[in-house]
């Protein structure tokens, strides 16, 4: 009889009583808490969709970038300033806005949508109400379709960012190119061999030759070795991947994940590749059995286009410059008697050939070494 009378004893303690009801309100809150997170996760089973795209597809940039450009999706962006300071010390950046980490909501349709980044695992997850996933195809052929309406007529630029290419500021307008002017029929030539290499890839593989070809373009500054690489890539509609052999945080098995990992469509550019064979003081510095394992190692990559460009094609090391490594070698030098005509046309298409054979004719008595780069320079001092 002890306990009921302690029971009774304790039902009349007004003390107990009050404690007992919080005890059973905070339980009962608990419960109806955790009652209402897992009725809402079978909800958001049964009744939605979700959809995630990871850093490494595609999809991904176009989603973003779609989202970004939407009316009806909130002004809240964050900026992705791509930074570069090369060996020589000069400084290069490039700026992108996309949606800011959270939540974003829009309309597709009649639906409506919940777009959520995720940092620091870098995925877009979209959410909708419904059970057909066909909405989710339509909303990313919507958003590829943006994307490549606004890269039409326009070349994409990527660089190393960490451990994977990054686009690399605004996509660019594509160069015209018949406004490289080099000599007379050498960019008929490189464009031949090129597009013939593009659809070699069967050739190639009947005969177990790596479908891969290099190119190396030498000569002075300012004569259209880069120019050149760029007007081939809008016209053949690839992007262009720039690998610095003299950025001090390229190491050789960067340099080989960048080469094995590019994106697809893309023209390859080393730029100034002489760099690797100047100061070796430096450990983070490309080597060059680094470089020959990147062009032509067990896993160098199959379908790449490799250009390389330097002002001293003495510096490099014969090693580098054999076929299969660099398969053609071209002089881009100072501009010809030819040359001068045709730039003085293009820039004054109005004007008789007789005066630009008059001006090519004074500027080779004037000098002999004269880059496009001055004479554009010129031509767009006297528009």
């Amino acid at each position: 009889m002890i306990v009921p009378e302690a029971l009774a004893t304790l039902g009349d303690n007004q003390l107990f009583g009050a404690g007992f009801g919080l005890f059973t309100l905070g339980v009962a809150a608990s419960v109806l808490r955790k009652g209402s997170a897992v009725a809402l996760q079978l909800l958001r089973r049964r009744l939605m969709t979700t959809l995630e795209i990871p850093v490494s597809d595609h999809s991904y940039h176009w989603v973003l970038e779609w989202i970004a450009h939407r009316p009806d999706m909130s002004c809240h962006f964050s900026v992705k300033t791509a930074f570069q300071k090369l060996h020589s010390g000069k400084i290069s950046t490039g700026f992108a806005f996309v949606p800011s980490p959270g939540s974003h909501y829009m309309w597709l349709g009649k639906l409506s949508f919940s777009a959520n980044q995720h940092i620091p695992y870098e995925t877009v997850t979209l959410t909708t109400i419904g059970r057909k996933k066909e909405v989710f195809e339509d909303l990313l052929l919507q958003a590829r379709t943006f994307a490549l309406q606004r890269q039409k007529n326009m070349t994409l630029i990527f660089k190393p960012m960490g451990a994977e290419w990054r686009q690399f500021g605004e996509p660019q307008r594509s160069r015209p190119f018949q406004s490289v002017m080099l000599a007379a029929g050498q960019s008929e030539k490189l464009w031949n061999d090129v597009t013939q290499f593009l659809h070699s890839q069967q050739w190639y593989i009947d005969r177990g030759i790596p479908h891969r070809r290099g190119y190396l373009l030498h000569g002075p500054p300012g004569c259209g070795k880069t120019s050149f690489i760029t007007a081939l890539a809008g016209e053949l509609e690839c992007s262009i991947c720039i690998l610095n052999i003299g950025d001090w945080t390229l190491s050789d098995d960067r340099l080989l994940h960048f080469m094995v990992s590019a994106p697809p469509q893309s023209i390859i550019l080393l730029e100034d590749v002489d760099a690797a064979f100047l100061d070796r003081s430096s450990m983070n510095m490309v080597s060059l059995s680094g470089i020959l394992n990147a062009l032509d190692g067990v896993v160098s990559s199959e379908g790449r286009i490799v250009f390389m460009t330097t002002n001293y094609i003495d510096r490099l090391d014969k090693a580098l410059l054999r076929p299969g490594r660099v398969d053609v070698k071209e002089l881009v030098t100072y501009a010809d008697a030819e040359q001068m005509c045709r730039a003085f046309r293009h820039f004054y298409p109005t004007e008789n050939t007789e005066h630009a054979e008059v001006f090519s004719s004074n500027l080779s008595k004037f000098t002999e070494k004269v880059s496009m780069a001055q004479i554009q320079a010129f031509f767009m001092l006297h528009r």
